[in-house]
This record gives C-alpha cells, structure tokens and sequence, in this order.
C-alpha cells in the first residue's frame, strides 16, 4: 500500500538544499555538486513510474543522488592516471594535430609510493589526535566511516548546521597539522 506520493514542482523548494548538503560533502565541489542534483532531479522526472510510495519522496531522490555520485567516482577513476598529449607539427609540406592518450601503468608502483601512503595515512591518524578530540570524533564517523547525518546529529546532540561547521574545522585543522608535520 501506497503511503507517500510524488510531487515533482515542489522538489527544488523542498529538497535542493538538504541534496546539496549531502553532496557537496562527498564530492567538495559547488559545481559538479549543482550537476549531481540537476542529474537526480532529472532522472527522477524519467522514472517516476518506479516510485512506488514505500519510502519518503526525499529518501528515494537521495538512493537516486547516491547512484549519481558513486558513477560521478567510477567516471573519475576511470580516467585517472590518463594523460594526453596533443602535438601540432609541420613537416616540411604536411603539417597537422597528433593526439595520444597514455595510460598510467597501474603496475608500475614503486616501493617508494607505498611508503609515501603509509607516512600520510600514520601522519593523517597522528594529526587526528592533535585536534579537538570532538571534532576528530565527528570527522572520522562523517568521512571516514560513512555514519549518516542525522545519527551523528542525534548523537552529539547538534543541528546539521553545527556538524558541518565542525567537519569544516576539522578539516582545515587538519590541513594546517598536515602542512606542518608531513609535507
């Protein structure tokens, strides 16, 4: 049975700015964050036929959004290590573009490159330790392990507002432990 019902004119109102909060998060960009939720409004108008009322209009654009921003991650790393290169040449009476793709050898890592991981990741942990040991808390549930906004709200008694505040502070605390220990 049917409890909730669909409303596509109120979404932008309604629900662009809890999508934007939950977006920018993950991927810290204004712009691809505006485009993730463009996507998702859009995507959700083609299947609206699917949206069976089991769930909150709002819970079921955000499992549209999250698919968004997991194939946002899977388009990234499937160019990452990728590199053009674009040559204009002349020879003698023939000139013209050359264009080559080269891909990253995904073999060709170095011991070196493992040891530089692991010195961030020990150096990342240490840094952690050093900040507000509130704020470290909320960073590690938030970005590390994933835990939902709300939960975390609930338990630290705080408002949206508040927790991104202080994502944002552990942030930049860490950033400046990070510049300061490890670069």
């Amino acid at each position: 049975m049917s409890t909730h019902t669909i409303d596509p004119t109120k979404w932008v109102d309604k629900y662009s700015d809890y999508l934007f909060n939950y977006t920018i998060v993950r991927v810290n960009d204004r712009e691809i964050a505006n485009d993730l939720i463009s996507e998702t409004f859009l995507a959700g108008l083609k299947s609206m036929e699917n949206f069976k009322g089991e769930a909150s209009e709002r819970t079921w654009l955000i499992s549209i959004l999250k698919r968004k921003i997991i194939d946002h991650y899977r388009k990234m790393n499937s160019k990452k290590g990728q590199a053009e290169v674009h040559i204009n040449y002349r020879d003698g009476e023939n000139d013209g573009d050359w264009l080559e793709e080269q891909v990253a050898d995904q073999f060709d890592k170095t011991a070196e490159d493992d040891m530089e991981n692991t010195e961030l990741g020990m150096a990342i942990l240490d840094c952690l330790e050093k900040i507000n040991s509130k704020h470290a808390e909320i960073f590690k549930m938030k970005t590390i392990d994933g835990v939902d906004t709300e939960v975390i709200c609930k338990e630290f008694d705080i408002t949206p507002s508040n927790l991104w505040v202080i994502i944002h502070r552990a942030r930049t605390a860490l950033a400046a432990c990070l510049e300061q220990n490890w670069f």
